[in-house]
């Protein structure tokens, strides 16, 4: 197996609502986000031979997911009060919603789940929210 990695980061504030701890109040990180890409077998032809896929469309697109989250209020949808929610827009800050508890585990997945809309060859997306702690999600067991 012929395995590509790239890595980006961005820095966004999330709260995990209905949780009894520290994580229920808004906190930020530096998400760093790595994807693995790969197949058994290389190009055999044309401007891509010998290579699973052009570094720089893989690149790219994971740099495009990582930015739309960059300097963001994460939030599960309707776990702000409404009032609450109108405040921080009608502030001009940048909210963005999600249809699932901001966690690193679902950001895993959502993340593979983008590339693999793409049509990109993605393996395995690890989601780090400190250098110390990720999770990881992919469609095959290791």
């Amino acid at each position: 197996m012929y395995t590509l990695t790239t890595e980006a980061s961005f820095d966004s504030a999330h709260f995990l609502a209905g949780y009894n701890g520290k994580c229920s109040n808004i906190h930020g990180h530096r998400w760093m986000v790595r994807v693995e890409a790969g197949s058994s077998q290389l190009t055999s032809t044309g401007q891509l031979r010998g290579m699973v896929m052009d570094f720089g469309d893989l690149k790219k697109e994971v740099q495009k997911m990582t930015d739309y989250f960059d300097h963001a209020l994460i939030i599960e949808q309707h776990t702000l009060q409404k009032r609450t929610f109108s405040a921080l827009q009608e502030e001009g800050f940048k909210i963005i919603e999600v249809a699932f508890r901001p966690t690193a585990e679902n950001f895993a997945r959502h993340f593979y789940d983008y590339l693999a809309h793409k049509q990109l060859p993605v393996q395995r997306v690890t989601v780090f929210e400190t250098p110390n702690n990720c999770a990881a999600y992919s469609e095959v067991e290791q």
